[in-house]
């Protein structure tokens, strides 16, 4: 499943084709909505809030989540089932194997983007207070609590409690404030780490739990 910075790269890659607000000529695919809704439709914004890649328009907002399988062409389709399309007057959008679904209302009435850690709007001492609301969770899970740290997955997960050095099953209430800051900071850290990497495609090579882990395990069996 993409984690928040793959968002952010879906985003910074239709920045670049500089479409300011394109009229939606043209709408195809499976997704289960109106789609007439957005024939003819001016977008206002693209956004990306944590896994959500959200196309804006002036009274309500297309969301699309990748799952675990979901995918992405610009100005390119493929044989696969098109989940919804979108044809401006020289581009294109193509999404295939994910969710995707019309929010009624301004974006702002369902998001909160201080909860996104690769937001301007982070705030970082939100995300202590929730995470002090909720004692007896294990910070394995609230990291991924979408509602305290939007836009982190697993992989952002593991290299920031390696990074941190917190066992994962350790819980909330155990943790020093210190160690709350920590979390907080190398969450957000970590995510443009991984976007640059990511960016780079280089983002394998630097996987510090996964390589330690592959390391103790070649030498447990040479070892033994």
């Amino acid at each position: 499943m993409p984690e928040g910075p793959s968002i952010v790269i879906l985003k910074d890659l239709i920045k670049a084709l500089h479409l300011g607000k394109p009229e939606v000529l043209e709408v195809a695919g499976n997704a289960n909505f109106d789609k007439d809704r957005l024939l003819h439709e001016k977008i206002q914004d693209f956004k990306s809030w944590g896994k959500h890649f959200l196309i804006c328009f002036n009274d309500f907002t297309i969301r699309i989540h990748f799952m675990l399988f979901g995918s992405y062409l610009i100005n390119e389709r493929k044989k696969a089932p098109l989940k919804l399309g979108l044809i401006f007057k020289k581009d294109e959008l193509n999404f295939y194997t994910c969710k995707v679904d019309l929010l009624e209302g301004n974006v702002k009435k369902h998001y909160h983007w201080e909860n996104d850690v690769m937001a301007d709007e982070w705030n970082g001492n939100a995300a202590i207070k929730k995470l002090k609301e909720k004692p007896q969770a294990l910070v394995c899970d609230v990291l991924l609590d979408q509602q305290i740290f939007s836009g982190v997955g697993n992989i952002i997960k593991n290299e920031v409690l390696y990074r941190t050095r917190m066992h994962p099953l350790t819980k909330v209430e155990n943790l020093p404030l210190v160690k709350l800051k920590a979390l907080v900071k190398e969450a957000r850290n970590y995510s443009f780490d991984f976007l640059k990497w990511k960016k780079e495609n280089t983002l394998s090579k630097h996987w510090e739990v996964y390589s330690n882990l592959s390391s103790i395990i070649k030498s447990h069996f040479v070892a033994f």
